[in-house]
């Protein structure tokens, strides 16, 4: 008998189906010579510090350094306090039995870091020592599993997966145990006050954003806007220089000649500029872009993106959904002319499908290099069927970022018109000469919306034009805006370097903060813990979250750097350049560090953290 352990039932359920074993047994089910079977999620976790001896949270116990990490079945809260999950010791027992049983394992939990570490632990648990096999799919579709169980992978070549996925866990435990306690223990043991690897330097980010913002002192400004006729088309231009000081500026704005002032002929045309620009079309989204247009778009936090595109995977529509990557490869790529045909009835997308089936594909999100254990999500073919509308709405998100990527650049006209009265003026404005790639959502206006010009006239530089409307304007600087979800996750992907440039940001990918599957908890741990809240759809500090931030911002732990470059390390063990033993050194090291830092500072740390104690 064969065995195959998912990562939860609803996908062992699945394969078993693709397979045609029917036949339920508790925890599994068996048929064609296969047992499937299935873990909750984490079944197990590294053991809490009581296992290792240390008992409550003293000072004489820290830094906790176990010699070996033990590996804990989860836990759950009771009236009686945290006690074994009952559920998960049966399924363990369960897979013990089967383990014993089998003559081949295969893996089928989730293809990626957590679902290899999920898998690896068990196996460690249970002392297993029988080989197995890897399922590597990105689609849940009948044809993508059967393809994949026709091609297993040998366990051994993800060895590299499971150590960096190991050196996270271990890693998190570390820094995250240690300094909890320590701060907690300075502050008094008023209440827990949580710090962590990723979580803490998340935290400054929005902690400085806020402080920034509330501190800004707006500067006051004036402009002198025009508003000139050519055969009757009107359009807008503002003066080139600002003035600080009022009295100047309305002293120049009187010297305007405008046709109010009896002057037909107030502005002189100096120069014109009109360049084509070209504008690729998007790359296709990874897991942490579509949940930024999600939040943008319908105002989706990220775990709840997470959660609609997880289901859409489930339920065999789009591909595997937590991936780092953009791109695909060429032979991904040779099917996606059938999957945009799929799409051409679609209500909303099926002119764009049959533009693109006729026309020549945009590669741009073509390159094989830069795929990595996944390619970028896209849709299967398989038809979608009645959906909710949340479901709908990120499906439509994932198979129009696959029309717009495969489409031709949008094509504009940018023009920029100098005039000279009295000042200088500009006046710009953008036509779009083809839309390209931006017809697939008919976003070309949003593109213009902050623009004076939607269209400007045809000019010509010695032209005099009459200026007929003029506005004195007073203005003042603004500060950032708030972090909401989409704004950060586009921050996190880069350790908060403001960088616009998608291809760029892409590739700072592996020295981001988290990674983006585990983004979207980072930022709901911090509401669980009560450090930030939600006002509308922007992150916003509590008076604990910035009192903590208060006693870590000069510390390394909240630095996005550091955590980023720890980041950049876990992903080369995953790809076998880096030594899982000097990662853990340093680790180890900097726990020592945080913890001796955090204690030492105790007593000028219960002043500043005046915090409502947790009842």
């Amino acid at each position: 008998m064969k065995l195959v352990i998912a990562e939860k039932p609803s996908v062992g359920r699945e394969l078993a189906k693709v397979f045609g074993a029917t036949t339920r047994k508790d925890g599994y089910i068996e048929g064609k010579g296969y047992s499937f079977t299935w873990a909750f999620g984490h079944l197990l976790q590294l053991a809490p510090p009581q296992e290792y001896g240390f008992y409550g949270w003293r000072k004489e116990h820290l830094p906790m350094l176990p010699q070996k990490f033990k590996l804990s079945i989860r836990k759950i809260k009771t009236k009686d306090g945290m006690v074994e999950d009952p559920g998960v010791r049966k399924q363990l027992d369960i897979i013990q039995k089967l383990f014993d049983e089998c003559t081949e394992i295969i893996v089928a939990t989730d293809a990626g870091r957590e679902g290899e570490l999920i898998f690896r632990y068990i196996y460690s648990y249970l002392k297993c020592k029988k080989p197995f096999k890897r399922l590597w799919i990105s689609s849940q579709t009948d044809e993508a599993i059967k393809d994949g169980f026709r091609n297993l992978k040998p366990g051994e070549d993800y060895d590299t997966l499971f150590s960096s996925a190991h050196c996270r866990s271990v890693s998190d435990w570390l820094v995250g145990m240690n300094a909890t306690q320590a701060l907690s223990i300075s502050a008094g043991n008023r209440s827990v006050l949580s710090l962590g690897r990723v979580q803490t330097p998340t935290l400054a980010m929005i902690c400085a954003r806020f402080l920034e913002i509330k501190n800004f002192v707006p500067k006051i400004y004036y402009q002198i806007g025009i508003q000139l006729d050519k055969d009757g088309q009107l359009f807008k231009a503002i003066s080139v220089d600002n003035f600080d000081n009022k009295e100047e500026g309305e002293t120049v704005f009187a010297k305007v000649e405008d046709v109010a002032s009896g002057f037909s002929n107030g502005g002189n045309i100096t120069a014109v500029e009109a360049k084509p620009r070209k504008e690729p079309p998007p790359l296709l989204h990874d897991l942490s872009s579509l949940q930024q247009e999600a939040n943008k778009r319908n105002g989706f936090t990220a775990d709840q993106t997470l959660g609609l595109l997880q289901n859409l995977y489930e339920s065999k529509l789009v591909t595997y959904p937590r991936t780092g990557s953009r791109y695909i490869g060429d032979d991904v790529f040779a099917t996606v002319p059938a999957l945009i045909a799929g799409l051409t009835d679609h209500p909303q997308f099926a002119k764009q499908a049959l533009f693109l089936g006729e026309n020549t594909l945009n590669k741009r999100s073509v390159n094989a290099k830069k795929v990595t254990d996944h390619h970028a999500i896209l849709t299967t073919g398989i038809k979608s069927g009645t959906l909710s509308k949340d479901h709908q709405a990120v499906y439509d998100m994932v198979a129009g970022r696959m029309l717009e990527a495969f489409h031709q650049e949008c094509v504009k006209e940018v023009t920029k018109i100098t005039i000279q009265s009295e000042i200088t003026f500009i006046a710009n404005g953008t036509v779009i000469r083809f839309a390209g790639w931006r017809s697939v959502f008919n976003d070309v206006e949003d593109d213009k919306k902050d623009e004076d010009n939607p269209a400007l006239p045809k000019v010509k530089k010695g032209e005099a034009l009459p200026i007929v409307n003029k506005a004195f304007l007073e203005k003042q600087t603004k500060p950032k805006a708030m972090y909401n979800e989409a704004s950060l996750l586009k921050s996190l992907e880069t350790c908060g370097k403001e960088i616009e440039d998608e291809e760029l940001r892409y590739a700072m990918k592996d020295s981001g903060l988290g990674t983006p599957a585990t983004r979207a908890a980072i930022i709901e741990t911090l509401l669980t813990r009560d450090y930030i809240v939600r006002e509308k759809r922007n992150l916003v500090p509590t008076a604990k979250g910035l009192a903590v931030y208060d006693v870590v911002k000069e510390k390394r732990i909240a630095q996005a750097e550091l955590t980023g470059q720890w980041e950049k390390r876990l992903e080369e063990i995953r790809s076998g350049g880096a030594s899982v033993q000097d990662f853990k050194a340093e680790i180890i090291d900097y726990t020592r560090t945080i913890t001796q830092e955090l204690l030492a500072d105790g007593a000028a740390i219960s002043k500043q953290l005046v915090v409502p104690a947790v009842v």
